[in-house]
């Protein structure tokens, strides 16, 4: 695991143990890193997922705040990319991927990976599949939204590995910073955490059952609603 998920999983400890209370700021980023011994760019990093996941919001020109639990994201922000095409700040950033327009790009790109997962599906692929939505569970029964975002990501990519084809592979891979951002933001509403896990049964049981249409539709069916629990409204192509 990457230093700023290792530190993001510790800032949500210490918010949910009550260390850092509802409605209180955290310490300045300086503090934060020097007392956690790692990079600046690591915490900023630590703290944006924090921010997609509904821990905390940023309140200019004062600091970083601990989100009321009953927080809800109207707006979802953007996905800032730097020109190198990883996530970056918005003063840094040469361009912004709209969180619409990541979804239209997923329901094209992953329904097609799923249906093909489907049609190639072999005996030892599906315990891997299953095993990834196991941990996914497992993370939100303890409330580990930053391993249960892990393990969202990576039951998507293991879809996208599965389609046979080595280029949705690399484009998933390609675009893992927005893609993860837009798995994140759903878990925002905390009343319905356990949508996306649902709806990943769906996906991994047509799969596994060689249902190539039923796969198809049960990722579009989990794109489309997820992007509505965050307010998201976008044409399917």
């Amino acid at each position: 695991m990457s230093m700023p998920n290792i530190a993001a999983q510790t800032l949500q400890r210490q918010i949910l143990s009550g260390t850092y209370r509802s409605g209180e700021m955290l310490p300045s980023q300086r503090e934060l890193a020097e007392s956690m011994g790692i990079s600046r760019a690591s915490l900023r990093e630590a703290l944006s997922m924090l921010e997609a996941l509904g821990f905390i919001r940023s309140v200019p020109g004062k600091g970083t705040l601990v989100a009321e639990r009953q927080d809800a994201r109207v707006t979802p922000p953007q996905v800032q990319m730097g020109a190198d095409g990883e996530a970056g700040n918005a003063g840094n950033a040469v361009s912004a991927l709209d969180l619409a327009a990541i979804f239209q790009l997923r329901y094209t790109l992953e329904s097609a990976a799923a249906a093909l997962a489907a049609r190639h599906i072999t005996p030892h692929a599906t315990p891997r599949l299953w095993g990834v939505q196991a941990r996914f569970e497992d993370a939100l029964k303890n409330l580990d939204l930053v391993s249960a975002s892990h393990a969202d990501l990576e039951f998507h990519q293991l879809v996208a590995e599965l389609s046979g084809n080595g280029a949705f592979t690399q484009v998933v891979r390609q675009f893992e910073q927005p893609i993860s951002h837009s798995l994140r933001v759903p878990f925002a509403d905390r009343e319905r955490i356990w949508a996306p896990a649902i709806e990943h049964r769906a996906i991994a049981a047509a799969i596994s059952a060689g249902d190539v249409e039923g796969a198809r539709h049960a990722m579009q069916a989990h794109l489309a609603n997820a992007a509505a629990r965050v307010g998201l409204v976008f044409t399917p192509p």
